[in-house]
């Protein structure tokens, strides 16, 4: 699925970072296949960086955990 945003405004340096430093934490995180209660917390520590939780957020981190998820390619364990 693909969404669209309206009101798109271009994105500062800080927010570009932010976003890089999410997605590097997510992308080691599921690196190997599990996604233990740990990482997940790291995650929503980086998604809240600046007291911000952007569109691009959330994006990385359905493309990266939930759709994984949904497929099996990602075992979470924080149960």
């Amino acid at each position: 699925m693909e969404f669209k945003r309206f009101n798109y405004q271009p994105l500062s340096p800080d927010e570009l970072e932010d976003i890089n430093h999410l997605r590097i934490i997510v992308e080691r995180a599921v690196a190997d296949g599990k996604l233990s209660k740990q990482e997940m917390e790291c995650i929503k520590i980086a998604m809240r960086r600046n007291i911000q939780i952007t569109f691009e957020k959330l994006v990385i981190c359905r493309e990266h955990i939930w759709d994984k998820i949904q497929t099996g390619e990602l075992e979470y364990s924080w149960w």
